[in-house]
């Protein structure tokens, strides 16, 4: 039974990412979970972490602001396709969430921090330091697709991790991504969230990440506004560092979550691979 729920629970985060265009009402979403409308969203809340509403509202305001950040879109149209007829609303309500209105994050967001043609400013230095990692035990859950959709391969993986009492307080939390975004179509984009595993139990399928050096960079705010650190770090930090870049995919390691941190406090480790 207890399957049965997460299989439910996780076709309704798989809908949710793949129609954020659409009304996303309780009774839409408990008709995809096959459940009562009057109790699904409870099951929801409690196996997610979050109701429902909040999801929607919280993965709608992520994707505006990468569009605010990484696109040429307008503000209204991002607005609507957010489900913001009202673009007081919308403004009102990105605000609360991201500290600033859609416009002024677009033009002063983290972001444009690693963009100096943008913003005018010298090539800024950030602190990266260079790591060696010992090989660490994880479990995976693959994503095909657009990276900042991973989130639903966390909610599969953490659900079954959950459900087999594995998740402690030394659980960290990784990405892993494998391919270039900008040279490989974003329906094609491989990648996994992983967990690690104290002692994992005997028929976990787990794998290991590689051991050696990596460039390491600590990132504060939204996920969005990592494309330019990314962008910086192959860009300008890469080629004056006398290092080249190893044949494996790229870490990122989440300290904290979505779900209960504000986009401007969460805390992400970069790890780019080096030889």
């Amino acid at each position: 039974m207890t399957h049965s729920y997460e299989d439910r629970i996780d076709r309704v985060t798989a809908y949710i990412y793949e129609h954020l265009d659409e009304p996303l009402d309780l009774e839409r979403l408990a008709d995809v979970a096959a459940m009562s409308p009057w109790h699904w969203h409870r099951v929801y809340s409690a196996m997610r972490g979050e109701t429902a509403a909040a999801a929607v509202r919280r993965l709608r305001l992520m994707r505006a602001a990468n569009e605010l950040a990484n696109s040429d879109a307008s503000v209204e149209a991002i607005a609507r396709r957010s489900g913001y007829d009202n673009l007081q609303s919308f403004t009102r309500i990105f605000a609360e969430a991201y500290g600033m209105p859609p416009a002024r994050y677009r033009r002063e967001g983290s972001h444009t921090a690693f963009n100096p043609a943008q913003n005018g400013a010298p090539t800024p230095h950030y602190a990266v330091e260079v790591r060696h990692l010992p090989a660490m035990t994880i479990a995976t859950e693959p994503h095909l697709g657009d990276y900042m959709n991973i989130g639903m391969a966390f909610d599969r993986l953490f659900g079954r991790l959950g459900a087999a009492g594995l998740i402690d307080q030394s659980t960290r939390m990784f990405g892993v991504y494998g391919d270039d975004p900008s040279a490989v179509p974003v329906d094609e984009l491989r990648s996994s969230a992983a967990a690690t595993l104290s002692s994992p139990p005997a028929g976990l399928p787990v794998t290991t990440t590689r051991a050696g050096d990596y460039a390491v960079l600590r990132h504060q705010g939204p996920y969005a506004d990592m494309r330019a650190e990314y962008n910086w770090l192959f860009g300008a930090w890469l080629p004056q560092s006398g290092r080249d870049i190893a044949d494996a995919p790229v870490l990122e390691e989440y300290l904290n979550s979505p779900r209960d941190t504000a986009p401007s406090e969460l805390l992400t480790i970069l790890y780019l691979p080096l030889v």
